[in-house]
């Protein structure tokens, strides 16, 4: 169970991109989004479930830091694509990838002595960040493409008076105006933070790769 839990969020990870490719928007925000935090929450279950059960497999072992790069590689790549907010997404994407590429190379070159790179709490906490900004930033394009149609028109005195309590607000379009303002600073916000911790936790595997890459005298 625990291996085919991490078998399908590999198979999410192009099925995040595919959603944009097949579906119009508002949908393939609604669909991408779901689809990539069922994917998330399988990250946690399956580590989980594998020392629960004593499941742990090599393949297993593989698949999952794969299955988590492909997730977030995927979904950056569409969200640069696909979001107004791109201008500031371009930045911590680019070092968030860079990062993964070197990681992935110093592993593939180290070879038997990888196991100096093992993934640390700090790197553990960068992916949570990453995917929470990156189902944020879905949810920013729900807000900005479904609700953002409906509250079209309203006016500042509008929302103060619903804040305040004098105007009724009965299809909650304030709230609605409130997620489309507010999820993608957040989500930007939040994905800078990832992007200091992958720089972070880059740097540290780097420093323990450094005496395997020095040359025998």
């Amino acid at each position: 169970m625990p291996n085919i839990l991490t078998a399908l969020r590999l198979i999410a990870a192009p099925g995040v991109a595919l959603m944009f490719l097949y579906f119009s928007r508002p949908l393939a925000d609604w669909l991408a989004l779901l689809l990539f935090m069922s994917a998330a929450i399988t990250d946690f279950f399956d580590g989980h479930l594998a020392r629960m059960w004593h499941q742990e497999t090599k393949i297993g072992a593989m698949l999952d830091p794969i299955a988590d790069k492909a997730m977030v590689v995927i979904a950056l790549m569409v969200l640069v694509a696909y979001n107004s907010y791109t201008p500031w997404l371009v930045l911590p994407a680019t070092v968030i990838l860079f990062r993964e590429v070197s990681v992935s190379g110093l592993r593939e070159y180290l070879g038997d002595t990888a196991g100096t790179l093992k993934v640390t709490k700090l790197a553990k906490w960068k992916t949570t960040v990453q995917m929470v900004a990156i189902a944020v930033l879905f949810g920013h394009g729900v807000f900005e493409h479904y609700f953002g149609v409906s509250i079209i028109g309203m006016d500042a005195e509008i929302v103060q008076g619903v804040l305040n309590g004098t105007v009724e607000d009965t299809q909650g379009l304030v709230w609605k105006h409130l997620g489309m303002i507010w999820a993608g600073p957040v989500g930007i916000a939040l994905l800078w933070l990832a992007a200091a911790l992958t720089l972070v936790t880059g740097l540290d595997y780097f420093r323990k790769a450094v005496p395997f890459l020095k040359e025998e005298s």
